[in-house]
């Protein structure tokens, strides 16, 4: 059993504006992954989709999500279920930074991304 003290986990550079911390994965034993970030207003994601499952579990602020062709503000104790290749985007909107959990259970979901709008984030872009 391996117990994570969060603030020892390195930050992954993610995007501008967009904090992210890699939780649990591969590194610890286990075939899923969990994320954390803090997301500032306007910041977000662009239009992608996953091969797997994702969970985004909003702790704190508000999220503008995008799940196929429906958007609704989504705020705390809240939590996005997104299928297999459902084609989906998120903004952080409102006044503060957004709390986010991410939840794949796969051990590393953005090898098996797909970018229909921007560019994959910052560790996962073929080109610096």
């Amino acid at each position: 059993m391996s117990i994570i003290d969060h603030r020892s986990v390195p930050e992954t550079p993610w995007r501008p504006n967009y904090r992210m911390w890699n939780i649990a994965g591969p590194d610890q034993g286990v075939s899923s992954t969990l994320a954390y970030s803090q997301v500032s207003p306007g910041a977000g994601a662009p239009l992608h989709y996953h091969e797997a499952d994702e969970l985004i579990v909003v702790l704190q602020g508000a999220l503008e999500a995008r799940l196929g062709d429906e958007t609704q503000r989504v705020g705390p104790n809240h939590t996005i279920v997104v299928p297999p290749r459902v084609p989906h985007a998120f903004t952080s909107v409102g006044d503060s930074d957004a709390h986010v959990l991410a939840f794949f259970p796969v051990p590393d979901p953005f090898a098996h991304t797909t970018y229909l709008e921007g560019q994959p984030p910052t560790p996962h872009r073929d080109t610096p």
